[in-house]
């Protein structure tokens, strides 16, 4: 391994790591994904049934770094101030003072996204892509670590509103997050029996661990990974072969391979790595291309998923040696 392999980003991943899985039992691959999202300056979209910890889990990577916390529960009358804000008139000064909304943290948790109407969650993509909103024609500046993580029900689909293309498109990863193996549970169980208390996370002693210089410092070594030019182009043989895919209605946009290739240079970062390799792109190929293909309507039928025919375009691709 290379002296001047980053460390610092796997030490640092490590004790973020440590310090979630306090209260996060059985979800390390969605953890990791989250902090991947978190270096690289991404959004993510957090896909679950219910009760699988997707709120805990991200009011315990922010509280872990250190972030501001802010949610909001979408519902179908929630209207796009109750998320940006708006000005109110305050009769003291004889003036307009802006009342900010939720979006305006570090890390917003937007609860059950496709419950909102697609003007609120429009609401969101100027946020997301600008780090800022615009409220009455003045725009405000958002925290520039501003993330937000989305959650969805993938079986209730009564009374939501499907995201349209273009704002999945600004999620960098779309992270499933599954029930837990069978000793996790158990292991989630007794600790519950043993008196701990999941929905405090303050109770259970998780407190931030690092700090907000590390987390830069760790983006700058994730800049300076390395990477043969075979294993960027790869990167682009992969997206544009989800294009080509007989089972797809949509494939993936240039925008999916910049994604792809930020992911997987923080990746690399994150294992302690200061090269990229065709292996770092696969780790991350799932949560940052399922969000971004349409299946057809045979292939839905035939039983495939998106991640079977991301798994199948993997397969297909020749990597470089």
């Amino acid at each position: 391994m290379s002296s001047e392999s980053p460390q610092s980003t796997r030490a640092l991943t490590e004790r973020v790591m440590q310090q979630v899985g306090t209260v996060i039992v059985g979800q390390d691959e969605a953890v990791t994904h989250c902090l991947v999202a978190v270096f690289a300056r991404g959004h993510v979209l957090l896909e679950g049934v219910p009760g699988t910890a997707k709120t805990l889990l991200v009011k315990a990577i922010a509280r872990a770094l250190g972030r501001g916390f802010g949610r909001v529960q979408m519902t179908p009358d929630l209207m796009p101030s109750d998320v940006v804000g708006t000005y109110v008139f305050n009769a003291g000064s004889g003036e307009f003072a802006l009342r900010e909304g939720p979006v305006f943290t570090s890390v917003l948790l937007a609860d059950e996204i496709n419950r909102a109407p697609a003007k609120t969650q429009s609401a969101l993509l100027e946020a997301m892509q600008e780090l800022q909103v615009t409220i009455d024609g003045v725009t405000h500046p958002l925290d520039r670590d501003f993330a937000v993580f989305a959650t969805q029900n993938p079986v209730e689909f009564e009374g939501t509103y499907p995201l349209p293309e273009a704002q999945l498109d600004r999620f960098m990863l779309k992270i499933v997050v599954s029930y837990p193996p069978k000793d996790a549970e158990n292991e989630l169980l007794l600790r519950v029996h043993r008196g701990a208390d999941p929905l405090r996370i303050e109770a259970e002693e998780l407190q931030p661990c690092v700090t907000p210089d590390e987390v830069e410092r760790c983006r700058r070594e994730i800049a300076a990974v390395t990477a043969e030019d075979s294993v960027v182009t790869y990167v682009g043989d992969v997206v544009r072969a989800t294009r080509m895919s007989a089972n797809l209605v949509l494939g993936c946009s240039p925008r999916a391979g910049v994604m792809v290739l930020k992911a997987a240079k923080t990746h690399a970062a994150m294992i302690g790595r200061d090269y990229l390799t065709p292996d770092d792109v696969k780790a991350v190929a799932l949560p940052a291309l399922r969000h971004r293909v349409i299946l057809r309507p045979e292939a839905d039928i035939e039983g495939l998923s998106a991640d079977d025919v991301i798994r199948s375009v993997l397969g297909e691709v020749p990597v470089p040696r």
